[in-house]
């Protein structure tokens, strides 16, 4: 039993370098965007990342009009597009009596379209499913140590700037009167980290799904936990349980590597929407029957 259990668990990543590389690319994701995710949750921004990563995916396509499946370029198109969609949405809100999400969701739509001719005008339906679903199991180096430098400058702005950005989620109006200054900052430096942490999970599992392990985990944390840096660590600790669930799930049963994580991911959420101790479905039916007894 336990041979077969350490051949199942273990044996694919001391046996295989691309399974390795897979999990180190789905441990620095789950260290640095499910946190961020934790921050868009309690910010009540969590469709904001969905919109983020659709709106990478016209600058992956010119990307890879220009240059292949090079992933430096097609990251980099990607970053800017994402960038070009939150100003326009930015600039559009002011101009114009909508409210930013509305402005923001007509953007990226237009841009998932755009991506998705570009896509088709110039490569096959082979290169539209890698760039919209990915393969982790694929990674590269020089993927690895992209994936690793998000995370790392990710986890360093967090750490510098964790009060602040505290403040911006749960009281934006108090950081406004307190740090006017940096009330004006603070908010495009947070949604470039997103755009950063979404081209970084592009790298590996595709602009699709590349949110699923940003928010998915973010979600989840908030039926296991109060705080915000127990959510945090809550939401790291799922994704990396999913990333290295998914990987293995992907190797024994010749699933898609991207599809596979975010899955796991969201049967974590569903199991902690139903018994996790914190406003689940178990724990509002176990308070409701001490307020009936008592």
């Amino acid at each position: 039993m336990l041979a077969a259990l350490h051949a199942w668990l273990l044996e694919p990543f001391a046996d295989f370098g691309f399974m390795r590389r897979a999990l180190v690319a789905c441990a620095a994701l789950a260290l640095a965007s499910a946190p961020i995710g934790t921050l868009l949750v309690v910010r009540r921004m969590s469709l904001i990342g969905d919109a983020m990563a659709h709106a990478l995916l016209p600058g992956a396509a010119l990307g890879f009009a220009l240059a292949g499946l090079s992933l430096w370029a097609m990251g980099l198109g990607g970053l800017v597009a994402a960038l070009l969609v939150a100003g326009l949405a930015a600039w559009a809100t002011r101009g114009a009596p909508q409210r930013e999400d509305a402005h923001l969701t007509a953007f990226y739509l237009i841009a998932l379209a755009a991506g998705v001719a570009l896509l088709s005008a110039f490569g096959s339906p082979v290169d539209l499913l890698h760039v919209l679903f990915g393969n982790v199991l694929a990674v590269d180096d020089a993927a690895l140590l992209t994936v690793a430098g998000v995370a790392s400058l990710t986890l360093l702005v967090l750490a510098l700037l964790y009060r602040p950005l505290l403040a911006l989620s749960v009281d934006p109006g108090f950081l406004a009167i307190a740090a006017p200054r940096w009330a004006r900052w603070l908010p495009m430096l947070f949604m470039a980290l997103v755009v950063l942490n979404l081209v970084a999970g592009f790298q590996a599992l595709g602009t699709l799904m590349a949110v699923g392990l940003m928010m998915l985990p973010a979600i989840a944390a908030r039926f296991w936990a109060r705080t915000l840096a127990a959510q945090a660590l809550a939401a790291s600790l799922i994704a990396l349980l999913a990333g290295a669930g998914g990987l293995l799930l992907s190797f024994h049963f010749a699933l898609p590597s991207g599809p596979a994580i975010v899955l796991l991911a969201g049967a974590v959420y569903v199991g902690s929407m139903l018994a996790g101790p914190n406003e689940s479905w178990r724990a509002r039916r176990a308070a409701l029957r001490r307020h009936l007894a008592g």
